[in-house]
């Protein structure tokens, strides 16, 4: 009764923490007149500092009001000439017509201000290189963007040129997906809860364009916890810039999960998250143009429409949507086109076909031909980088030669003159002749040993794709007796055998594929053999939440077997009896780290019906558990169980 207490007690308390937290929040989105303060301000610098510092500025007038305001206090300043003022104005209108969507014009700006950038101050080139990076971004000019980012390195803006969001944006995402987790991971402080929401959800972006939509989904859902703790977090003084940007984040993250469930044709799950989406970012991204809000209107639609809910549909495809990328404007017509279709309007239907038919002609003329100059011109800085590098460790070498060079000769000098006879002369002589010998022998060797290891590498992964032949073979085999048997005992029988058959031919499979034989990648691993076990489970399992979590570990053969084996049979026994009604809200847990050295540390729990209460008996008549504890002892530990109110716990500790 005590602890049922306790419990109450702290969900209460951290239901007035979250509601504080929500209010505090919530009072940052002052009513504030930002546009009157503005103009109060006399002097340009100080009306360009506050403009910049205010992040909710569109709070009471729009953008509009802003521009035209703007506009005659830079006409003014153009009369007089000044020319701090007239710079500091061209930067606010900028940054204004950004924020409209307007990134011609704003760009047009930017270009006009870098052209005399001699006479501006360090903060104004950090800007508006800036704003050209992101404008140039916006209309796809990943070539000149490359150019500005070049600039920003030798400004000491940033430390070198970053391509992964540039070869995502030219279909590159799995590339660019590699880069940015190489580039950044090192980067993001654990604590940090916010820099680790940004990570985890531009990875997921990068998965769900790739077409890996669980794995997204799952990494997206990752994002979400954290931001959610940034927001929550009562004990850290946030910033109103802090406040925003974690909550804009926030919605973004909720509309990528939307877009993930709408692409596993989950639609009613997918439309509270777009909705709720939607009311964030224009709560906290107030009158400034977002692609994020179109595209999720957009995805609502395409749910609606999925679901025959035509009335929904067309009050998400009104006229309202300002949809600027030529991809978001081609699937607004697709979705008209579409719905016109269902409702039998046909001739409708064909006006929006046509629309796309045209925007694709228009677009196929020249689009091939500027993706591969943007292609090139990517690789190619890419390649210039690399070069770069390579020449100042080629630099390096050559210095700390020099320099063992020089030293060597100081020696020889020092020698020579010390011995100065022909037969220390004789000595060194004979002594750089072995050497020179030795050397030779030695690049021999090595050039022997390189061939006879490629030769190795080719043998075993001949041996292993020969292993997993073999394997299937035996799991077809298996197949076929299973189609001439009628006993219900024995195919189920059959199939077990089939699938732990199926988990060894994975091993090897994954081995042969790999350019390092001796270990195999856990988490891909783990991914595979999960599909593979669904495959044969095709009752159950679909409907499971499935987390996976073995990033970076890496296991030899030796224990990478037995490990499937035993992660065969959990997985198994989950979709055949932990969720016999095939629940909706069915999870998973499958946990893997390595610890201190050589230690791992492995955990499977679900949270279905649970063990039976003979568990124990039937542990010496059951075939599967024997099986996990025989596998336990090959990886030299013990099983453990433990019995939860809701589902079960396997772990064990392995070296």
């Amino acid at each position: 009764m005590k602890t049922f207490l306790t419990k109450i007690l702290f969900l209460v308390l951290a239901s007035i923490l979250t509601l504080s937290e929500v209010t505090a929040q919530d009072s940052i989105l002052s009513n504030e007149d930002f546009f009157q303060e503005f103009q109060n301000l006399k002097e340009s610098q100080e009306q360009f500092n506050y403009f910049f510092d205010t992040p909710n500025r569109y709070n009471l007038n729009s953008a509009y009001d802003w521009l035209d305001t703007v506009n005659l206090y830079l006409n003014d300043a153009q009369k007089i000439n000044d020319s701090v003022a007239i710079n500091n104005y061209k930067i606010v209108t900028s940054q204004i017509y950004f924020d409209l969507g307007d990134y011609d014009k704003s760009l047009a700006i930017t270009k006009e201000l870098y052209g005399g950038k001699k006479s501006l101050d360090e903060k104004i080139k950090v800007i508006v290189l800036n704003l050209m990076d992101n404008n140039y971004s916006k209309l796809e000019l990943y070539a000149e963007q490359i150019e500005i980012r070049k600039e920003k390195k030798e400004l000491g803006i940033t430390e070198k040129v970053a391509f992964y969001d540039i070869y995502s944006n030219l279909g590159l995402h799995r590339k660019a997906m590699d880069d940015y987790f190489l580039e950044e991971k090192k980067n993001v402080s654990e604590n940090d809860f916010y820099s680790q929401a940004v990570f985890y959800n531009n990875v997921g972006n990068y998965l769900r364009l790739d077409k890996s939509t669980p794995t997204a989904l799952s990494t997206y859902k990752k994002a979400k916890g954290f931001i959610d703790v940034f927001l929550n977090d009562v004990t850290k003084i946030k910033s109103e810039k802090e406040v925003i940007d974690g909550n804009h984040l926030k919605g973004i993250i909720e509309g990528n999960i939307g877009k993930c469930f709408s692409q596993l044709k989950q639609y009613e799950e997918a439309i509270p998250y777009l909705e709720n989406s939607i009311s964030i970012i224009k709560k906290y991204n107030k009158g400034k143009f977002s692609s994020n809000v179109v595209e999720n209107t957009l995805e609502i639609a395409s749910c609606y429409l999925q679901l025959d809910d035509f009335e929904k549909t067309t009050d998400f495809l009104s006229d309202s949507i300002d949809p600027r990328k030529t991809a978001n404007i081609i699937k607004k017509n697709k979705l008209l086109a579409a719905y016109y279709d269902k409702t039998g309007d046909f001739e409708n239907s064909i006006i929006y076909l046509k629309r796309n038919i045209r925007i694709n002609d228009s677009i196929d003329i020249n689009k091939s031909a500027i993706k591969k100059q943007q292609l090139a011109a990517v690789v190619g800085q890419d390649l210039e980088n690399s070069r770069i590098m390579l020449e100042e460790q080629k630099k390096e070498i050559e210095k700390s030669r020099d320099e063992m060079i020089q030293k060597e000769e100081q020696i020889n000098l020092v020698f020579i003159s010390l011995i100065f006879t022909l037969l220390g002369f004789a000595g060194l002589v004979y002594a750089y002749l072995k050497s020179i010998k030795n050397q030779r022998l030695i690049a021999e060797q090595k050039g022997i040993i390189e061939k006879a290891l490629v030769e190795k590498d080719s043998l075993l992964k001949e041996i292993h794709h020969r292993v997993k032949n073999n394997l299937q073979m035996v799991s077809s085999l298996l197949s076929l007796q299973t189609k001439n048997t009628r006993s219900k005992s024995a195919i189920a029988a059959l199939e077990e055998g089939k699938s732990r058959v199926k988990a060894m031919a994975l091993i090897h499979q994954k081995l042969y594929q790999n350019d390092d034989l001796s270990v195999i990648e856990m988490q891909g691993y783990i991914e595979s053999l999960i599909n593979s076990v669904q495959s044969v489970y095709k009752k159950g399992g679909h409907n499971i939440n499935i987390t996976i979590d073995a990033e970076g570990v890496e296991l030899d053969i030796d224990r990478a077997i037995p490990f499937g084996l035993m992660l065969n049979e959990l997985v198994s026994n989950s979709f055949k009896y932990a969720f016999p009604n095939d629940e909706d809200h069915g999870k998973i847990y499958i946990h893997l780290r390595k610890t201190m050295g050589e230690e791992g540390f492995f955990e499977y729990t679900d949270n279905g019906v649970g063990l039976p209460e003979d568990t124990d008996e039937r542990a010496q008549s059951s075939m599967g558990i024997r099986l996990m504890n025989r596998l336990a002892n090959q990886l030299q530990t013990n099983l453990n169980v433990d019995k939860t109110t809701e589902g079960v716990r396997f772990w064990f500790n392995f070296k």
